[in-house]
């Protein structure tokens, strides 16, 4: 076994609620709940049910101790198969966070693969939990910058989350660090290695590949610990990506995550956020408004630049989620789906936007995402946002009130005030000692009401 694998094995069988700073305890039950408040909003949208659907056609539980119910919707299936479901629905609705040196998202697949273990496991602390959720982040980020480092094209997350979830599995299964490093080895063989840019050149549900990440990751875990072996996983074995491995347990990740406040590509956000300021600074209307110009990076100005037909195009555009920001002042998910497609007055807007890529911009991706904006009026004024950096990141973070309102946004039309509201009190009381998952699980896994 090579030192950097036993530094991962240290780290995951050995990490303690107690060595956590308690700036990342309370980062990981601040990203917990934004996770999840964005699965509970996806629970009614078509990918969720179809993922579920599948999960109940084809993923079901025949051996006792490896079944798990599905997250707001009660069916039981296999661990795998709940943990499928749930990454699938997080994943259409992409409003979750993101870590940007892996120009990708980690707590897609944290919170479902962390809600469908405890199914198959005695109930445990609330502080485990954390710690749990950040082992989870702080290995799929590391194999995130490991695959980056070592290959030539863009995979998506689920490429290398689903080391992260392997990881969470073995922790809390009870695996041997040998079952541990097969496991690690299945998850990244097996990982879906699907180009993103190819998503972003056509939309659709596949989104991020996260749901097939959870699923490899949860199954790569489930074989090791049947006795399956795999080739020790080269995102962390390789001598080329140990100094991606030599800060773990020292730099903490979990605390540099981004939070979205739109459920749009983070690829969009600055343009949107750079008109938000603009309108916010001078009180203006979208009647007022002209001609918006968009300078931007590469990644951001190749999003889908039409008119959206499928909420999929929607999450993955800039014009049309900027003409949204601009008609309405805010991007919900009742904008980006339905009747909301064919929205004359943001048709309108889109037509008066263009878009350029900006050198400058795209010289400083991925390490922050980067645009500003032009507004021309009707009356003739010009308006220049200079550099606007997306919020919710680390040169603009969100506060925990930020969060938890962005939280009830998104949980309560689903599930009524009352049980998003002890759903947030649950996630954020795990950093109490006297706390316990099951004070979340009870919340969870019924479907909701309405």
């Amino acid at each position: 076994m090579t030192d950097t694998f036993n530094r991962v094995a240290d780290f995951t069988f050995g990490l303690s609620p107690g060595d956590l700073p308690e700036t990342t305890r309370e980062a990981a039950a601040l990203m917990f709940l934004d996770t999840l408040g964005i699965t509970i909003g996806a629970t009614p949208m078509e990918a969720g049910r179809i993922a579920r659907g599948t999960a109940a056609a084809l993923y079901g539980c025949g051996e006792g101790g490896f079944g798990a119910r599905m997250m707001f919707d009660g069916r039981r299936v296999s661990v795998a198969g709940a943990a499928y479901a749930a990454a699938t629905a997080t994943d259409n609705l992409d409003g979750h966070d993101g870590y940007y040196p892996t120009k990708g998202h980690i707590g897609v697949v944290v919170i479902p693969a962390i809600a469908a273990l405890a199914e198959t496991v005695p109930d445990f602390s609330g502080p485990e939990a954390l710690a749990v959720t950040t082992l989870g982040y702080e290995l799929a980020g590391r194999a995130a910058l490991s695959l980056h480092a070592t290959v030539s094209d863009y995979h998506t997350s689920g490429a290398w989350n689903a080391l992260g979830v392997a990881a969470m599995a073995a922790r809390m299964r009870g695996l041997s660090r040998d079952q541990l490093r097969q496991a690690l080895g299945i998850a990244e063989f097996h990982g879906p290695r699907s180009q993103m840019m190819r998503e972003i050149a056509n939309p659709t549900m596949l989104h991020d590949g996260s749901g097939w990440g959870a699923m490899a990751g949860m199954s790569a875990a489930v074989l090791a610990e049947k006795g399956f072996t795999g080739a020790p996983a080269i995102t962390i074995e390789e001598d080329r990506v140990a100094p991606h491995w030599e800060d773990l347990g020292s730099f903490w990740q979990m605390e540099h995550q981004y939070v979205k406040p739109y459920p749009i590509c983070r690829w969009a956000h600055a343009p949107i956020d750079a008109v938000r300021q603009v309108m916010l600074e001078h009180g203006l209307s979208h009647e007022q408004i002209a001609k918006i110009h968009i300078n931007t990076f590469h990644e951001s100005a190749c999003l889908y630049p039409g008119i959206p037909s499928t909420t999929s195009q929607a999450q993955y555009s800039l014009g049309f989620a900027v003409a949204i920001q601009a008609a309405y002042g805010r991007i919900g998910v009742e904008h980006i789906s339905g009747p909301a497609l064919a929205d004359p007055l943001v048709a309108s807007i889109h037509d008066r936007i263009t878009v350029a890529e900006a050198a400058r911009h795209s010289a400083r991706f991925p390490a922050c995402r980067v645009a500003d904006v032009v507004v021309t009026l009707t009356d003739g004024r010009v308006f220049e946002t200079g550099d606007v950096h997306a919020r919710g990141g680390p040169e603009a973070p969100f506060s925990q009130e930020d969060i938890v309102q962005k939280f009830m946004q998104f949980a309560a039309p689903s599930l009524g005030e009352a049980r998003a509201g002890a759903i947030r009190d649950a996630v954020l009381g795990f950093t109490a000692e006297g706390s316990k998952f099951s004070d979340l699980g009870r919340l969870i896994y019924d479907a909701p009401e309405n």
